[in-house]
């Protein structure tokens, strides 16, 4: 790279930095300009040009990725890491081209509207809001794991190929195009994860790949747990960057879905998160209605669990810590601990709505 280019790309790196800074006080700016404006067009743009692959671009360009940063770090060691200036000019400004890919292709999504505000619903909820949406919950979730099973101690397995989960994932937010005409989501790029055992032991179910904006579904995970991971990746392909709102749509367009292990599954997992705030505001009674709970619905989070725990090992708190210093980064000052905001979601917009 010469050295002018070099120098230009290095300055603008922090100029970029401190745009995210300013453009995180104007979350209408951003709402109207970029997510509802620029990152529409770009997002199709890359679905169409990349969904129909059969495998994920963005997991070979990660390999890619590694394999170059492996190569720079040998040659630098050869070369004793002379020239020092010329290096870390070169760095910078590749730091900085990587940097403005992400924001113009995703990552200024982190600076919009909280979804509450965009949904005109409360971000706020009392606890006997939380208990009288916790029972109904339960109540459907029981409904839902004894018409599946015919057996209230049955856990529920879904029948459907991984394949076939991924394709089904997008009717759920079909269903709930009218209410909410930004997700529409007509064109398909969610796609298995080359890496779905390394993220298993990394603590991942998915993630979304800011620069091709195809969705990645760790299909290693509990089959039970797949339409979730998947609609949640779908939620931040359309450009909510934020875990807990992608977990709310989640929650939303799987319940909404036309098919009812996609409805259990939505459910149960809105239902873990209740149950999971209410223990934290009131432990005793939050045992209580747990005990409600089919014991079929108990196996299917107790298979989950040990999933988890069989994968468990030293280096996830790593992963995990990096990670959520990334969200802490990106505007999301909870990390990964996004119960409460979930369940406020969830719990206004039932109010609002009167559904689900």
């Amino acid at each position: 790279m010469k050295k002018k280019v070099a120098i230009i790309l290095a300055i603008l790196l922090p100029l970029q930095i401190l745009l995210n800074r300013i453009l995180g006080k104007y979350p209408f700016f951003v709402e109207e300009w970029y997510s509802n404006g620029i990152y529409p067009f770009t997002s199709a743009l890359l679905r169409r040009g990349l969904g129909f692959l059969p495998f994920s671009l963005g997991d070979f360009l990660y390999a890619l990725l590694v394999i170059m940063i492996i190569r720079w770090l040998v040659l630098r060691i050869k070369q004793r890491f002379k020239d020092p200036l010329r290096w870390i000019l070169n760095s910078l400004a590749t730091l900085s081209i990587i940097y403005f890919c992400f924001n113009l292709f995703w990552g200024f999504n982190y600076y919009r509207l909280p979804l509450h505000a965009a949904l005109e619903i409360e971000n706020d909820y009392t606890t006997e809001e939380l208990v009288e949406l916790t029972r109904e919950l339960i109540a459907t979730s029981n409904e839902l794991q004894l018409s599946i099973t015919g057996n209230d101690s049955l856990k529920v397995d879904i029948p459907y190929s991984k394949s076939e989960i991924l394709e089904l994932s997008m009717e759920g937010y079909q269903n709930i195009e009218d209410d909410f005409p930004e997700l529409d989501y007509n064109i398909p790029s969610l796609k298995r994860s080359l890496y779905s055992i390394p993220l298993t032991y990394m603590g991942f179910n998915g993630y979304l790949n800011p620069l091709t904006n195809e969705g990645q579904v760790n299909t290693q995970i509990v089959p039970y747990k797949i339409p979730t991971t998947a609609s949640h990746e779908i939620g931040h392909q359309l450009g909510f960057a934020k875990e807990n709102e992608a977990n709310f749509l989640a929650c939303l367009t799987t319940m909404n879905h036309p098919d009812k292990y996609f409805n259990y599954s939505g459910y149960t997992f809105a239902l873990s998160y209740c149950l999971s705030e209410l223990y934290r505001r009131d432990p005793v009674l939050a045992e209580e209605l747990a005990e409600e709970l089919n014991f079929g619905i108990k196996e299917n989070y107790r298979e989950v669990r040990e999933f988890w725990e069989r994968h468990r090992n030293p280096f996830e708190p790593i992963f995990m810590f990096a990670y959520n210093s990334f969200l802490v980064a990106n505007n999301q000052p909870e990390g990964m601990r996004s119960y409460s905001y979930v369940v406020a979601l969830l719990v206004n917009y039932h109010k609002d709505r009167g559904k689900l």
